[in-house]
Order: C-alpha cells, then structure tokens, then sequence
C-alpha cells in the first residue's frame, strides 16, 4: 500500500495545497493510504479531506510519520530535523548551487531519505508534468504593475495579499492603473511561449498593456540584449538553466534607459545561473520590492510564492495536473519518479553519508 503524507504548510502566507479532496478520493479508491495534516491556512477545509476518507493528523507530524510514507508539501521544510528519513516530493530548490539547497540535499543524505523534486517531475522529453507556472506569471504581472502604478505615485510598492478570486484581482488593478491616469508602460515579456509567460502576457493585455513577446528564438544569440532596457517593464518567465544568457547586467542601471520596474517570476536569485545581475535576495508580500537604482527608479520585484497570492485557482489548477503522476508512486523508481530520483542521487552522489 502506498502511503502518502500531506504535510501542512509552514511558510507564512502560504495557503496552496497539491492535493484536493477529490483527488484524495480518487487515490484512497485506488487503495492508498492518505493522511493530511491540520493546516489553519490551506485554502481547502480540512472536512472535505476527512470527507474523501483522509486520516488526519496534526501539523508538522510528518517526522515521526511510518518510514516507508511519502511526505508531500510544496515550499521548504523546516530546520529540524537534523536528518531526514523520509521521501520527500516538494518545490527543493537545491539543484542549481542554492546553499540552502545544499543543506537539504545533505540532510537528506545524513537521514537515507530523497527528494523527488517538483521542479524536476518530467516527462520523456523533459517537460514539467506539474507546474503552477501560468498564475506565477499571472500574478507576478499583476505586482510587477502594482510596482509601476507606485512610481506613479512616486512611491515603492507597498504590501500584498491573497486575493480571493481573479476576478476580484483584476478589478482591483485596474482601479489603481486608473487613478494614475490613461498612460499605460511597455512590456517586454521574456520566455512568453511558456506557461509562466502566457499567465503574465493574459495580465498585461487584460489590463491594456502594450507587450513584446519574445521567446528562445529572440535570445538564441546570448546577448547582450539592450531592446529591454528600451521597455517601461521587463518580465523575466525563463527557468534558468546553464545555457541561460544574462538579461540584465550588473552595469545597466547606470546606461540610459526606459526601464523602471523588473519583475523576476523565475526568481532564482541564489543560483549561478540567475539572467538578472542587479539585485541577490527575494522580495516578499511585505516588501514585494527593491530599489537597485534612483536616477532613474529601477525597482525590482521577486517573490518567490507567487500562485500563493490566488491560492484556491492555482491549487485546483496544479494538483489536477499531479494527481496522474501520484497515481503511479507505486513505482516510484520508474517514469516521472524514476527520473526525479536519478536527479537527486547525480546531485547528492558527493556528498558524504
């Protein structure tokens, strides 16, 4: 019987879920196991898993769970403990030289346990079974315009929150584009054939913004790439890889240029490959940007949850597109599974027991 262990979500602000109760249902008919923990701020009630037929279980439990459980959550786990024991499925983010990374990858090593990446659920051609990339994109437009809509204001883009629907967002939105009058920016969206760059794309047209679409045939050369800093807003939607040309260079700020607000959905500032050398941390809800330049303003916003900001329509929206790939965790050395773990045992084969 295949048992798995749906963690609760420690991160503030964090109310997504790779798991529906309908989805339970169906897993629980196929004959697994499925416990859920308590969460006071996943974005589904805990009665409909318990509804689905779900044992539940209380939050952060997952560490004395039974050994041969797979523990599924979506952000980071936390700093204990020490060693981890058990299989893991989340967002680890420790393939690309992260240090935090590093230090996930030695605990599970230390514990025996793995990491089936989400990132790195792939299929035969190396394309993500599961991503949330479009509300990524959809939301991170929407802050990167909240971004130019304050410099209107002469201001720096104040807090954000869950918004409860899209609907709700775009109203909201265009509500504030209007109050700073009938100018709209230019948008330069970089990796727009993705799922990452048709959500920010469907927000800018939405809300009358002039967008430059341009994908890996527009950056084939490796750069320089100066037609961006000739835009009001460049979205950067590209997963950055070791073939990943630079976008923005640490010496642009000073050249003369348009350019006043950077949005970095991808937003991997910790990585050896990060396209965008002009700031090194992520930005959160409570301070969604940072000013890298004054003469003239250069904000740039980089948060790193950002379905989390319409978390019911990106929870339904990616946990449809799992649920095929749990299915199969019968096997978990084959398929999706098996090439995920080859991922992690290539990275974790240095590392000292």
């Amino acid at each position: 019987m295949v048992h798995l262990w749906v963690r609760a979500e420690q991160r503030a602000n964090e109310q997504r879920t790779p798991l529906t109760p309908a989805g339970a249902a169906e897993l629980i008919a196929m004959g697994f196991k499925v416990t859920v923990e308590d969460s006071p701020t996943r974005c589904l009630s805990l009665d409909g898993y318990r509804a689905a037929g779900c044992e539940i279980a209380p939050a952060g439990s997952w560490i004395d769970a039974p050994a041969e459980a797979f523990i599924l959550g979506l952000k980071e786990l936390p700093d204990a403990p020490a060693a981890l024991k058990h299989r893991h499925i989340f967002f680890g983010h420790a393939f690309k030289g992260q240090p935090a990374g590093r230090v996930v990858l030695e605990r599970l090593k230390a514990g025996g346990g793995a990491l089936y990446d989400l990132e790195y659920l792939v299929d035969e051609t190396g394309r993500r079974v599961a991503a949330f990339g479009y509300w990524a994109g959809f939301a991170g437009a929407w802050v990167a315009l909240k971004c130019w809509a304050a410099q209107q204001r002469s201001a720096l883009c104040g807090p954000v929150d869950v918004c409860t629907d899209k609907k709700k967002l775009l109203a909201d939105l265009q509500a504030e584009l209007s109050a700073v009058g009938p100018h709209r920016p230019k948008a330069i969206v970089i990796g727009a054939l993705g799922r990452v760059g048709s959500g920010a794309t469907d927000l800018l047209t939405a809300m009358g913004v002039a967008v430059t679409r341009w994908d890996m045939a527009e950056t084939a050369s490796g750069g320089p790439f100066p037609d961006i800093l000739h835009h009001d807003l460049f979205l950067n939607c590209i997963l950055a890889g070791p073939k990943t040309p630079v976008f923005v260079y640490p010496e642009d700020p000073a050249k003369p240029r348009r350019l006043t607000v950077i949005g970095d959905i991808a937003c991997d500032p910790e990585s050896d490959f990060n396209p965008i050398k002009v700031y090194d941390h992520v930005t959160d809800w409570d301070h969604p940007a940072v000013r890298v330049a004054k003469a003239p303003v250069l904000d740039v916003t980089a948060i790193d949850n950002l379905p989390s900001l319409l978390p019911l329509e990106s929870s339904e929206d990616f946990a449809s597109q799992l649920l095929p790939h749990l299915k199969t965790l019968g096997t978990p050395d084959a398929g999706v599974w098996g090439r995920a773990a080859e991922v992690f045992k290539t990275h974790t084969a240095g590392i000292p027991a």
